[in-house]
């Protein structure tokens, strides 16, 4: 079954990334790729050839932005709340990553609707997509805090380049020299999408400050209406603690060869506002700076701009 081959495969095709290698990323289109995994075929194929149905729901964010835990809740309300499926299938099998060949070939053998993920930025994205009635849950988050845990999954995650320290990674994210390219260009990118009614936006500061009110705004635009109990249910299933304790989502079936767990734990935290403990002081400024640059035109409609979140979050993001 897909859920007990994965991990075989996995190692299979990261046979040739070695830890003292220096890592020979995938370029295309002007956005560098893990290898491994990726490949340019794969990559063109997924945003020329591949056919988009029109009850397909594609989970897309940045990295470390929360897209396990968005695989975990969608998962859950396309079954009801039921968490068996969650609990016996792999989240790359219940919602595969179509950019990549094993990904390909499990959403071609998954029912309708199809759940699918990835990290695409807007300009490789599928082109059926934008001609179909398919659905987009894009989840983002404070950059502050997606730098961090990009930079102590890159520690652990082979096919990523080890960083040479948190400041030279904060270099290379501002620069957009990671793999998926700029946070900046894959948020602002998407958000030109801004009023479409197939796209819902979602921050993972409000999944954080209410997540029953999340899942039913999710539930309403995917059609699924859910009772109390089956929210709670899903609510209840996608807790951090209950998605560490998941070996179907929390990545510890994954090869060494793939995923070092003795160098980190996947699931790290889960929380908001790690990067106080992480920036110096001149960091946060330097930040702050590019970012007043880069995000020029969208300010003041994410949680985490305000200092007061609590007055913000629940209302949704304010387009």
């Amino acid at each position: 079954t897909c859920s007990m081959a994965a991990p075989h495969l996995w190692k299979a095709l990261l046979t040739e990334v070695h830890l003292e290698m220096a890592v020979q990323y995938v370029h295309y289109k002007g956005i560098k790729f893990p290898p491994g995994y990726n490949s340019v075929e794969n990559l063109c194929f997924a945003e020329n050839e591949f056919e988009v149905q029109d009850d397909d729901i594609f989970n897309v964010t940045y990295p470390k932005s929360g897209t396990v835990w968005m695989i975990e809740i969608l998962s859950l309300i396309l079954n009801g709340g039921n968490p068996s499926w969650n609990q016996s299938v792999l989240n790359s099998c219940r919602a595969p990553w179509f950019t990549t060949q094993l990904g390909l070939e499990a959403a071609h053998l998954l029912p309708p609707p199809r759940l699918l993920t990835c990290h695409l930025p807007i300009h490789i994205f599928p082109k059926a997509f934008f001609s179909s009635k398919a659905k987009v849950v894009y989840t983002l988050r404070d950059p502050r805090d997606v730098l961090v845990s990009y930079y102590h999954f890159s520690k652990m995650c082979v096919p990523f380049e080890n960083p040479e320290s948190f400041n030279h990674f904060l270099e290379s994210f501002l620069s957009g020299d990671v793999p998926f390219g700029s946070w900046f260009d894959h948020v602002t990118g998407w958000m030109k999408l801004k009023g479409k009614s197939n796209l819902l936006f979602i921050s993972y500061e409000e999944l954080k400050q209410d997540l029953f009110g999340i899942v039913e705004r999710l539930c309403h635009f995917l059609g699924k209406e859910l009772d109390e109990a089956a929210i709670t249910s899903v609510v209840e299933n996608t807790s951090f603690e209950a998605m560490r304790r998941n070996d179907m989502c929390n990545s510890t079936m994954l090869p060494k060869e793939f995923m070092d767990q003795e160098k980190g734990t996947f699931l790290r935290k889960g929380i908001c506002g790690d990067w106080k403990t992480h920036f110096t002081v001149a960091q946060s400024e330097y930040f702050d700076k590019v970012y007043q640059e880069k995000m020029e035109g969208l300010k003041g409609i994410f949680p985490w701009e305000h200092t007061r979140q609590e007055n913000h979050l629940g209302k949704g993001l304010n387009f």
